[in-house]
């Protein structure tokens, strides 16, 4: 049984190598629209007709400026459809090149599992949710979420959160047994509320161990380099990776890779323009939001910069207008 449960955290750390073997022998996955070419062909010409050295723009560019006209009317449609713009939403206070120095790299790396994941896994967590009925896709992600509260009472101890490490344990108790193995979610009624669970990169993070560069990893998505290798020891504090027989262990383990990727069916609609920064900065921003338990700075200002001296109608008294 050791032997095995030692396979996956050496995939782990073999991965960990791969964006270096991909900056080595170039990336096979570049879009070829972002080769530079000196030489373009324009219609109706004779010939082949030259951009400037500064790469200025051809006249159908100069003329329609249909690049940044088709970005806009992407932001307008996104904004218009939910109210914000998510570039905006998710950007970062801090500059990408103090986060990102490997964005070359990660973003390969990104390419490579966006092209997997739209052969592979896309297609198998679509069908799961158009076959699967509601209740049952409900039941499968509480007893996923139910196995998940073991790590998430290991790091709340390790980090002295007692209160939520007896809320974390009530809940784990409570909806194995009452609620079927975790099939259902018993405890939020008995006020044992799901919360958003520690993991071992936050532990790291409250015993002062710094994030370090942003990191994609192959086939496990964006991390960090404090993040990357806490998922070793999340692997081994989760209940599912210790199930003896093979076959059942591979098929929880899939399920539950299919049900988290169904999950994200519905976020695929915000990301519109630069997938990879968008994903970047909100992963970063969760982190940082789970780290600090949600008590972040308020980036709206004091009480009197909305001149709470005036009412509405630039009067200094309480008395009523009308």
């Amino acid at each position: 049984m050791l032997g095995r449960l030692f396979i996956s955290p050496w995939l782990i750390a073999v991965l960990h190598l791969v964006p270096l073997a991909v900056v080595a022998q170039g990336d096979p996955f570049a879009e070829s629209g972002q080769a530079d070419v000196d030489v373009v062909e324009q219609p109706g010409d004779s010939g082949p007709a030259e951009t400037d050295g500064d790469g200025g723009k051809g006249p159908e560019q100069q003329a329609g400026g249909q690049g940044e006209s088709e970005v806009s009317a992407d932001t307008d449609n996104l904004e218009d459809e939910y109210g914000f713009d998510p570039a905006e939403e998710f950007a970062s206070e801090q500059e990408p090149g103090e986060s990102d120095p490997w964005e070359g790299a990660n973003r390969a790396v990104f390419r490579f599992n966006t092209a997997v994941d739209s052969w592979v896994l896309k297609p198998v967590a679509t069908s799961y949710r158009q076959i699967t009925p509601i209740f049952m896709q409900r039941g499968v992600s509480n007893f996923f979420g139910n196995l998940r509260e073991v790590t998430s009472v290991i790091n709340g101890a390790l980090q002295w959160k007692w209160g939520q490490v007896g809320n974390d344990a009530g809940r784990f108790v409570v909806n194995s047994t009452v609620g079927v193995v975790g099939l259902f979610d018993v405890a939020q009624h008995m006020g044992l509320e799901r919360g958003d669970g520690e993991d071992f990169a936050q532990t790291l993070a409250v015993w002062g161990v710094p994030a370090g560069p942003y990191v994609v990893l192959p086939l496990l998505g964006p991390s960090t380099v404090r993040d990357a290798p806490a998922l070793v020891v999340d692997y081994y504090t989760n209940p599912m990776n210790h199930v003896d027989h093979d076959q059942t262990r591979y098929a929880l383990q899939a399920t539950d890779l299919v049900e988290i990727r169904a999950s994200l069916l519905d976020v695929e609609t915000l990301l519109k323009g630069d997938q990879y920064v968008l994903l970047r900065d909100a992963y970063l921003q969760r982190r940082e939001y789970l780290i600090n338990d949600g008590n972040l700075e308020d980036d709206f200002g004091e009480e009197d910069d909305f001149g709470d001296e005036e009412d509405d109608f630039g009067s200094d008294t309480d008395e009523d207008p009308f």
